[in-house]
């Protein structure tokens, strides 16, 4: 992987020389050129089929600089002091991680059409960030590899994945022995690796239990979360890290599952695992930022998937206890107000879509009769088929709703494009003119929702589901 990786970095030289030749000089002599107290750096590459005209340059989920493309997709900027640390670039709706040392210079090359697989690091400091890449990769084909392991027992799931743990760690040391990256990088390197690994013990009893039906926790053995005792729950550096973000994420679902759930209703479960959760992460993080980006992870997550308003009020209320997050960005203060918004008996809040024609249609337009909102993106193709064949099985029968698919996340040019390869009777296709809106308005944050609107326009059902058992009789 890394020869291959060395060579594709040799063959983005040849494609940047126009943008890199005047840097030249300066990046080969910069041992002379920067000083002891020089935190100078630069910060450049190309976007292969770009979404947008922009890069953007963050810490710690903050902007720190929009960097325009040129006309040839290329951007650069030089940075006259950067704190050496973990940064991401964003080319909207993807983005990566990158780590600056003092005085690194890289360049980066990505594909927006495969983001992920296609992102090649050269220039000075290359090196740990394509190790970051590459674990990155491995542990992403892991993970799309798992569910069958989630099945097994308790002996063969331990004695795979320990074998995959072994495997990633000694990448991890013959790596760092060939960079010589700094403890500072170190940290971020050895998370990569290990809390994969942590998080896939946490998922174990759940997924099992999904997937085979048999709970597995009194089949652990006693050793088995030992693992947790070296996880500090606190850790400031790693606060904007996924791998890390997500395994506190997962091992919070892990310890405040309620596995007496025959006492209470599905709601009533939902709402009682979660708060669950909160009181746990109130209990072992007493770091202010981590705790507040987990009680928003919780929170987030529950809000979207349960809608009972009476539970809502509740979970709320425990979460403002905890929380510190009063900041007019906050996302859960947001979905809470909207959410609101969205309760049965009330009008659509409006916003702006886009007809076939490019003519804007207001959401208003809905509020004369019976509707059926869904949504899709040509990123999940196998769910835009699956819902419009199902949507267009319902609009024989209900001839009195208005079916609307709604897309998201996409380009004009290629939602225009996917609609014409398919002739969907029935259904009226509107694209999604500012997706902010939108989800702010909506609380769309995924594709797996459908809004009822029943008599007169107002909110039938604005948390559903339409492959869910029970949705035809929300029609009738």
């Amino acid at each position: 992987m890394f020869t291959s990786i060395h060579s594709m970095c040799k063959l983005y030289h040849f494609k940047f020389i126009a943008l890199l030749l005047p840097l030249v000089a300066l990046f080969s002599s910069c041992k002379n050129e920067f000083k002891s107290n020089d935190y100078m750096a630069y910060f450049g590459g190309e976007i292969v089929n770009p979404n947008n005209p922009y890069v953007l340059f963050c810490k710690d989920n903050e902007v720190l600089d929009t960097i325009k493309l040129d006309k040839n997709n290329r951007f650069f900027i030089q940075f006259d002091s950067l704190a050496p640390g973990l940064y991401s670039f964003k080319h909207e709706p993807e983005y990566q991680y990158v780590y600056f040392d003092k005085n690194d210079s890289i360049m980066v090359r990505v594909n927006s059409k495969d983001f992920d697989a296609s992102v090649v690091f050269c220039g000075r400091g290359d090196q740990k960030n394509n190790f970051l890449m590459e674990q990155f990769l491995k542990n992403e084909k892991d993970k799309n590899n798992m569910f069958p392991v989630f099945e097994y027992d308790v002996p063969r799931f331990i004695k795979t994945i320990d074998s995959s743990y072994r495997v990633a760690q000694r990448f991890y040391t013959s790596r760092k022995e060939q960079i010589k990256w700094s403890d500072e990088f170190d940290e971020y390197a050895k998370a990569s690796v290990d809390f994969p690994n942590y998080s896939k013990k946490e998922l174990y009893p759940l997924i099992h239990k999904i997937r085979t039906g048999k709970e597995i926790y009194d089949n652990l053995p006693a050793t088995f979360y030992d693992f947790r005792k070296k996880v500090n729950c606190n850790n400031v550096a790693l606060a904007a890290y996924t791998p890390y973000i997500m395994y506190l994420s997962h091992m919070l679902n892990n310890m405040g599952a309620i596995n007496y759930h025959n006492h209470f209703s599905e709601a009533d479960l939902a709402l009682k695992t979660n708060i669950n959760k909160l009181n746990i992460a109130d209990t072992l993080i007493k770091n202010e930022k981590i705790k507040n980006i987990i009680l928003n992870n919780i929170a987030f997550t529950y809000l979207l998937e349960d809608q009972n308003m009476v539970n809502n009020k509740s979970f709320l209320t425990t979460y403002h206890k905890y929380s510190t997050d009063k900041s007019q960005k906050n996302e859960i203060l947001k979905i809470g107000n909207a959410i609101q918004l969205l309760t049965v008996g009330n009008t659509l809040p409006e916003v702006s879509l886009i007809d076939t024609n490019g003519t804007i249609v207001s959401s208003k337009n809905f509020t004369n009769q019976k509707t059926v909102l869904f949504f899709w993106t040509t990123h999940a193709m196998s769910h835009f088929e699956a819902v419009h064949k199902k949507i267009e099985a319902f609009a024989k029968n209900y001839p009195n709703y208005k079916f609307v698919g709604v897309n998201i996340n996409d380009a004009t040019e290629e939602w225009q494009k996917t609609i014409s390869q398919y002739n969907f009777k029935g259904i009226t296709e509107l694209h999604c003119a500012n997706f902010d809106e939108l989800k702010d308005n909506w609380v769309i944050t995924k594709i797996h929702r459908t809004i009822i609107l029943g008599d007169n326009g107002v909110i039938k059902n604005a948390f559903t589901n339409v492959f869910e058992l029970n949705f035809e009789e929300e029609l009738k």
